[in-house]
């Protein structure tokens, strides 16, 4: 390599030479220093780079052949092998690697961007080349503790060594110490593991090291791993000014304030991942003995790589423990973390970490973010765990996503698993028992009151909040207050459920009638027998036999809709007749036949069903209720449907529809709408008994579209399932399969029934 370095040297010397140039002359006009040419012809530098040497030869002014005989000379002088200080400095590695196809792929794709790339040689120690370089390539890896930043910054190094000849190197930032190092002292170890030597630096001096380590790495194809970043503030200085390079950085967390870096945000292994992961550590005899343990061991290590190493580890080295004893041991969630201990290895102290940096307000909301039930929160609900106002509490919130200790999902934020644990042994540690108490009571209190008013969107004589409330959500609209609703779902019912515990029925009751109608919308959400069961025993505790009426029909609509529990519907319908007539009030009575009707026309007793219709007509009209009496007469007309009574059914449907149609204006929007759903519905049932095809389909195509539009999933994935039967019975097969595709498609609020109907309907196509 030294004698195609001087090949290079002579010739230039040679040009320059017969160009009838000093070392100054051609340095002035080519924008190349005077050292570096001169490194350059006495061989002790290598062959520059293509973009120096064509200022070079622009400089020596030389003619097509002689550019063409210097450039040779100088790709001569950078041969494949060639590393001018060979360096390669990464701790031992860790080869059960497992996943992040996406990373991987995408660091490569940077690295190839990187080579593009061709860095420019320095001429001097202190004198920066003319050519400008261009960026260097920056990525950026950040991720909560734990996730396995490190590793796969390593493992990438690993693999793309080859493309980086002039070095391999890894810069411990010690960002979580209490005093990390500072940038020039950074630096000074990058520049002398690269040999540059002492006379240079001290040459330089403390003030020059700067430009010299840009001027380096700019003149090198080094891949430069910076890990475990504090701050912006540590890493800028260390990103070079431009070259052929990479730079690998990764931090807790995720470098906000960096410009034009590149980002890979890390977050926990899939299920799939992680099981992989644990049988690499624990072995395949092991884990396929008792596969199901080992993805209870994976959910409990929340798929976070540390926490699988550490439970992966302590197998490996208690080889008479079963995977199931384990995952027995991290069953017990309030020794969790301390069971996920193996040696030097402590998931918590890795969380402790972040933790110990958060500011004094951003730590206690973190802790008392583990008073939230659900998986996620809104930032209008986490203010009310620290007494914020929203944007102060955004700000916090956004300071824990900052430091990864929070992540977010929209405009949700979660607390991981075992972060929450950790987040909960913290507030134990730190606040009493009667603060933490008290914060959660306000959380409960909001969350109930906001319920209710975003409920009410959906009661006929309520509608829009009131002027007077006085909200941190946006309820302006039935949509958006259905959205915070689905939104907050688990949390507000663990506030309901906390509620009933306290005694304090007057708000469990309250709740549950504002959510009546609306329960409508989210009918597969899977809680409102809950809520309701709930609401009837504390009506039943209030005493008050009108209130226990009225909660026990909605318990019986829940039982009948949302479970298909037709029997104990019935008896609930049946308790709350004779509450109704204790309270002497016709509404209830007239919801009790009605329930029971239903329940009977799914039972297929349609005599009985249809009286008991008959007699909720009745009981509506008679006290002027519309609403009621539009839905015993809607229920009239599923009664002859699912009787055969085709002509009759359509005649009973049409009379629906023109009712909605006249009190238009006296009825509330979504119930008048639900209804056209189902009557079009019940119009495709009987059209498709008479075998008129044309209008069954056209019918359930309006009903798919109705409820499509209305956002209502439940009855959407029955609509396409009803639709995809009759075009199976018109003999339109691909449309009937188009429609039990999008069935499935629908996700967690169809209806479970019809998603297995349109799946089996599926798999007899596949069959």
């Amino acid at each position: 390599m030294a004698e195609e370095s001087a090949a290079f040297g002579a010739l230039l010397r040679e040009l320059r030479l017969a160009a009838s140039l000093t070392l100054e002359g051609l340095a002035e006009a080519s924008g190349v220093s005077v050292r570096g040419i001169g490194d350059l012809e006495r061989g002790r530098r290598a062959a520059p780079q293509r973009r120096t040497v064509a200022a070079l030869a622009d400089g020596l002014g030389l003619a097509e052949p002689a550019r063409e005989r210097l450039l040779a000379a100088a790709r001569a002088g950078r041969s494949p092998g060639y590393s001018p200080v060979g360096v390669q400095a990464f701790p031992r590695g860790i080869d059960d690697f497992v996943g992040r196809e996406r990373e991987l792929v995408r660091l490569r794709e940077l690295a190839e961007e990187a080579g593009m790339a061709e860095a420019s040689p320095a001429g001097t120690a202190t004198e920066p080349s003319v050519p400008a370089p261009r960026p260097p390539v920056v990525a950026a890896v950040s991720g909560p503790p734990g996730t396995g930043k490190t590793t796969l910054a390593l493992h990438t190094a690993r693999k793309l060594a080859d493309r980086f000849p002039d070095g391999q190197l890894m810069v411990e930032l010690r960002g979580m110490d209490d005093v990390p190092p500072e940038p020039l002292e950074l630096m000074l170890g990058v520049l002398k593991a690269l040999g540059v030597a002492d006379r240079d630096l001290a040459k330089a001096g403390p003030q020059g090291h700067p430009g010299l380590y840009r001027q380096v790495l700019a003149d090198r194809r080094c891949l430069l791993v910076l890990d475990n970043a504090r701050d912006e503030a540590q890493v800028r200085p260390l990103l070079p000014g431009g070259g052929a390079g990479i730079v690998l950085v990764t931090s807790r967390r995720m470098l906000t304030g960096l410009e034009s870096v590149h980002r890979l945000p890390l977050g926990e292994l899939s299920a799939e991942e992680a099981a992989v992961f644990l049988t690499a550590l624990v072995g395949e005899e092991r884990a396929a003995a008792d596969p199901a343990a080992l993805a209870e061991v994976a959910e409990r290590c929340a798929h976070l790589p540390l926490a699988l190493r550490v439970a992966g580890n302590w197998l490996a080295t208690r080889t008479g423990w079963s995977v199931r004893r384990l995952a027995d041991r991290l069953a017990v969630e309030e020794r969790r973390l301390d069971a996920l201990t193996a040696g030097d290895l402590r998931v918590s102290a890795a969380f402790d970490l972040s933790y110990r940096q958060l500011t004094p307000t951003a730590a206690r909301l973190f802790r008392r973010l583990a008073l939230v039930d659900g998986p996620d929160v809104g930032a209008a609900c986490a203010s009310r765990l620290t007494g914020q106002q929203l944007f102060d509490a955004e700000d916090t919130l956004e300071e824990l996503v900052e430091a990864g200790l929070l992540g977010t999902q929209g405009d949700r934020y979660r607390l991981h698993d075992l972060l929450c644990l950790f987040a909960r042994g913290r507030l134990a540690a730190e606040e009493s028992a009667e603060d933490a108490a008290r914060a959660r009571a306000e959380m409960d209190g909001w969350l109930l009151r906001t319920a209710i008013v975003a409920g009410r969107w959906y009661e006929p004589g309520h509608g829009a909040p009131p002027p007077t409330w006085q909200g941190t959500v946006d309820l302006s609209t039935a949509g958006k207050a259905r959205a915070w609703l689905q939104a907050e779902g688990t949390n507000w019912l663990a506030a309901l459920r906390r509620a009933a515990a306290a005694g304090e029925h007057a708000t469990v009751v309250e709740v549950a009638e504002s959510l009546h109608w609306f329960s409508d919308q989210w009918i597969f959400w899977g809680h409102w027998p809950e809520v309701f069961g709930t609401a009837a025993l504390s009506a039943q505790a209030l005493g008050d036999p009108l209130l226990e009426a009225t909660q026990l029909n909605y318990h019986a609509w829940a039982l009948l809709v949302c479970e298909a529990r037709h029997h104990d519907s019935m008896a609930r319908s049946a308790q709350a007749l004779t509450a109704a007539e204790h309270a002497d009030d016709a509404v209830q009575q007239a919801w009790a036949h009605f329930y029971t009707g239903w329940a009977l026309r799914w039972l297929g007793d349609y005599t009985p069903a249809a009286e008991h219709n008959r007699r909720a007509v009745e009981l509506f009209r008679a006290a002027d209720d519309i609403h009621g009496t539009l839905q015993a007469m809607s229920g009239h007309g599923s009664v002859l449907v699912e009787a055969g009574r085709a002509e009759e059914a359509i005649a009973a449907n049409l009379d629906v529809l023109s009712f909605v149609d006249s009190a238009e204006g006296r009825l509330e929007p979504h119930i008048a709408l639900f209804t056209r759903i189902n009557r079009h519905t019940g119009n495709g049932r009987a059209y498709a008994l008479l075998k008129r095809w044309d209008e069954a389909v056209d019918h359930l195509r309006t009903s798919v579209g109705l409820s499509h539009d209305s956002g209502n999933t439940g009855l959407e994935s029955r609509c396409l399932v009803d639709l995809g039967q009759v075009l199976l019975a018109a003999g339109r097969e691909t449309e009937a399969w188009e429609a039990f595709t999008r069935c499935l498609a629908l996700g967690a609020g169809a209806d479970p029934s019809a998603v297995a109907q349109a799946r089996e309907q599926l798999a007899l196509r596949g069959g």
